[in-house]
């Protein structure tokens, strides 16, 4: 070559070719597999063959059967796990061998099944809640129309308990989308016959004792294993659109209701006077009625006497009877009364007899 020749052999930048030099002054690069010089890299085979020494050192019986064990011990320990479980206080577990259902009921505590051939299903049996219309669900679930042709968003709740945890699973497909529908059907069934007011504020319990018992007897036919505890009527709104108008409406049947018990009121007052007058225009003719009774009764017994004291003495009592007749008619007189035979007589004062003595030192 070219540069043979120079500088004793060595390459065109000066540096020596000889010794297995490069033509730039190092030399020649070594298989990185070779790990028998101090500076290279470590031998990957050797690592792996380490590791393989150190792990027939740990377990015994050699690599292959190691792993089996191991793998062994996890796949019991992934069983055990699958075949345990556990059923809270508020729960109920059905146990399923090979998708059917055993006739007992897994009651709360720690049990035991045969994985995969046995599956378990767990039911809470406590009291459970589902929100229907309003918020909880779609605007149009709450809808509704009353028995006077009136809109109204009816928000309610269902209150219930599983009783029957393998009916509940078996019997229906969808329990809880099921019980939401009947009980949907059931509230605009009772709505549908009553007047709007009723279910604003005027007759919400019979409303809820209504449905919830319409509610029980089809979840009973449906065999759902459902107990209905109480239907409660969160709230009734009118819809957006009419709430303006609605409570317009509203505001003035409460103006209505403040009228006619103000006029009650003073119906109330205007009679309760006119009945305390009767009584007392009542009483004062009781008491003339008595008074006049009574002063007849005196008359009659006076006359009595009198017709009596006549019967013994007719002159006597004739003259005494004319005396005292005389005597109210002639006490306020202020005549004079002249005797035929007698003429006046003159020493009695007879004008000064009814005037009061009022003069004296």
């Amino acid at each position: 070559m070219p540069w043979s020749n120079q500088n004793g052999g060595g390459g065109p930048w000066g540096g020596g070719g000889g010794n297995n030099q490069g033509p730039w002054g190092q030399g020649p690069n070594r298989p990185r597999g070779g790990g028998g010089g101090k500076g290279g890299p470590p031998d990957l085979e050797d690592i792996i063959r380490r590791g393989q020494d150190q792990l027939r050192g740990i377990v015994p019986g050699g690599f292959n059967t190691g792993v089996l064990l191991i793998v062994a011990a996890l796949v019991a320990a992934f069983w055990l796990f699958q075949c345990i479980y556990i059923v809270q206080p508020d729960e109920r577990g059905v146990e399923l061998r090979f998708g059917n259902p055993k006739s007992e009921i897994s009651m709360p505590g720690l049990h035991f099944h045969l994985w995969p051939m046995e599956t378990v299903e767990i039911v809470k049996v406590t009291v459970q809640q589902q929100n229907i219309g309003g918020t909880t669900s779609s605007s149009a679930t709450g809808l509704m129309l009353s028995g006077d042709q009136n809109i109204l968003n009816v928000q309610f709740s269902v209150f219930f308990t599983v009783t029957d945890p393998k009916a509940y699973l078996f019997n229906v497909e969808n329990p809880a989308e099921t019980l939401q529908q009947v009980a949907e059907s059931a509230m605009r069934e009772v709505v549908g016959r009553r007047p709007a007011q009723d279910t604003f504020r005027d007759n919400r319990q019979p409303i809820e004792a209504e449905v919830a018992a319409i509610v029980q007897g089809t979840m009973d036919r449906y065999r759902s294993g459902i107990s209905i505890n109480a239907i409660t009527i969160q709230d009734v709104a009118p819809p957006r659109e009419v709430a303006d108008a609605f409570e317009e409406v509203q505001r003035a049947d409460q103006d209505k209701q403040r009228l006619v018990e103000e006029a009650n009121q003073y119906a109330n007052q205007k009679l309760g006077q006119a009945r305390g007058d009767a009584a007392q225009i009542r009483e004062a003719a009781a008491a003339y009625k008595d008074r006049v009774v009574k002063e007849a009764e005196g008359e009659a017994q006076r006359f009595n006497s009198i017709n009596d004291e006549y019967t013994k003495a007719p002159e006597v009592t004739r003259k005494r009877l004319f005396l005292e007749t005389m005597e109210q008619v002639l006490k306020n007189s202020k005549k004079v009364v002249i005797d035929e035979k007698q003429g006046v007589v003159p020493y009695l004062p007879l004008n000064e007899i009814g005037k009061p003595a009022q003069q004296g030192g």
